[in-house]
C-alpha cells in the first residue's frame, strides 16, 4: 500500500472533531444570529405608528428602579350631549422624552391628540406600555 492512502484512526478522528467543531461554532452563530433579529423585531422595531385623540386622564412618573413616565387617555367612540364619553376604552402609553413632562402635566383633564410609536414588546427600563408618545397637541 501506498503512503500516500494511508490513514490511521487518529487522523479520522482528527477530521471528525475537526468537522464537529466547525458544525457547533455555525450553530452558535445562527443561534446568535436569530436571537438578535428576534430581539430586535420584538422590542426595538416599529409595528404600528399614528395619532390618538382622547381625554387626558392620568400621567405619572412610576417605576422602583427605573423611574418612566407612563400616562392614560380615554378614547371615546360616543359623546353625550355635556362631553362625557359614553362608550370608552382606555388607551395606556409610555412618554420616553422627559422634555414633554410638563406640557402632559398641564393639559391633564383636556381632549388632546398624541403621537405614537407602536413595538412589538414592552422593555422594563423604557415603560410599562407597548405604545410610545413622543408628541402632544391640544385638540381643538
Amino acid at each position: 500500500m501506498s503512503p500516500l492512502f494511508s490513514f490511521t484512526k487518529s487522523d479520522a478522528w482528527k477530521g471528525t472533531v475537526k468537522k464537529t467543531k466547525r458544525f457547533f461554532k455555525w450553530l452558535l452563530f445562527l443561534i446568535v444570529l436569530f436571537l438578535g433579529i428576534f430581539i430586535y423585531w420584538k422590542y426595538f422595531y416599529t409595528y404600528s405608528e399614528g395619532y390618538r385623540a382622547g381625554l387626558l386622564q392620568k400621567f405619572s412618573s412610576k417605576g422602583t428602579f427605573f423611574k418612566t413616565y407612563e400616562g392614560e387617555m380615554i378614547l371615546s367612540s360616543v359623546a353625550s350631549t355635556r362631553d362625557i364619553a359614553l362608550a370608552s376604552e382606555k388607551f395606556l402609553f409610555t412618554v420616553t422624552n422627559k422634555s414633554l413632562t410638563r406640557q402632559f402635566d398641564t393639559l391633564q383633564g383636556d381632549n388632546v391628540i398624541v403621537h405614537y410609536r407602536q413595538k412589538n414588546g414592552a422593555v422594563f427600563w423604557r415603560g410599562d406600555s407597548k405604545y410610545l408618545v413622543d408628541s402632544i397637541k391640544v385638540k381643538n
